[in-house]
């Protein structure tokens, strides 16, 4: 834990403070501090199999490698910090004649895509977005009409995705207006009226100001006024992983059963959906 936080806080695409502050902070004191808290996340929702996120990509890596064998075409995947690495997933595709990149992150962010771009370098074609694509739009949208045939319907959908620093917005980083656009896009898809849903943010990290409004008190004011049921989904996470099953799926529940809410509802992941493999085949078409 603390080598892969060492490697992904140190990225100053992550952390865009100038080095001789952020770096002796980081390695005096959230190094020091910092990984056991996240260890006692990640064994909240371990699995037998390991990390849910590398669960579901590897799953999905195979999934579209089946999918796309008739094209002849090898599926690997990697991570961005920790293992398996860009560089070993690149290295298996070295006998082929064109490679695409593409990050599982569906809006674009310089903190985000482009710290994949750092490392593949210029003259790899890459996927910067796929964040308004039909496909994707659908694959979304058919989660969440599976969900509601099978538990019913909210009274409120929150449609959370991971939080970005304000400044980041403010120097020209589109990410907020692609969430936006898929918010509005996903809404429009599943036939739900503007008061039916709203789009929050998530996953701060330290003290500056990040995109608002911010999911978990949000949950709270939404049981506070009376709401008794909310489903979230995240459709910035292809992949349920730390963020989606530990912050929403049991602390974000614990916020609104806490607050006077009596029923909510994690909506799970494109995960390994049929729809999702689908469109991912479309997408790096």
């Amino acid at each position: 834990m603390r080598r892969y936080l060492a490697e992904f806080l140190s990225d100053p695409r992550v952390v865009r403070l100038p080095r001789l502050l952020w770096l002796p902070l980081l390695h005096g004191i959230i190094l020091r501090t910092r990984p056991a808290k996240s260890a006692q996340r990640y064994a909240a929702i371990w699995t037998p199999e390991g990390s849910p996120l590398a669960v579901h990509t590897r799953r999905q890596a195979l999934l579209l490698g089946q999918n796309l064998a008739q094209r002849k075409t090898k599926v690997e995947y990697a991570m961005r910090y920790g293992q398996p690495s860009i560089a070993g997933g690149l290295k298996k595709l070295a006998d082929c004649e064109n490679i695409v990149v593409m990050p599982l992150y569906p809006q674009y962010s310089r903190s985000t895509t482009e710290s994949i771009r750092d490392v593949i370098g210029p003259g790899i074609e890459m996927i910067e977005s796929f964040h308004d694509h039909p496909a994707y739009i659908g694959a979304l949208a058919a989660g969440v009409q599976r969900h509601w045939a099978a538990h019913g319907k909210a009274e409120k959908l929150v449609m959370s995705f991971h939080g970005l620093p304000k400044r980041s917005v403010d120097q020209g980083d589109p990410y907020r207006r692609q969430c936006e656009a898929t918010a509005r896009l996903l809404a429009n898809a599943i036939q739900l009226k503007d008061q039916d849903w709203i789009l929050t943010f998530q996953s701060r990290f330290g003290a500056a100001d990040w995109l608002m409004p911010y999911t978990e008190p949000m949950l709270i004011a939404l049981a506070k006024q009376g709401a008794k049921r909310v489903d979230v989904v995240c459709p910035g996470f292809v992949s349920d992983c730390l963020e989606t099953l530990e912050e929403i799926a049991i602390e974000g529940r614990r916020a609104f059963l806490g607050a006077g809410g009596k029923q909510f509802h994690a909506l799970p992941c494109l995960n390994e959906s049929p729809e999702w493999i689908a469109a991912l085949g479309t997408i790096a078409a």
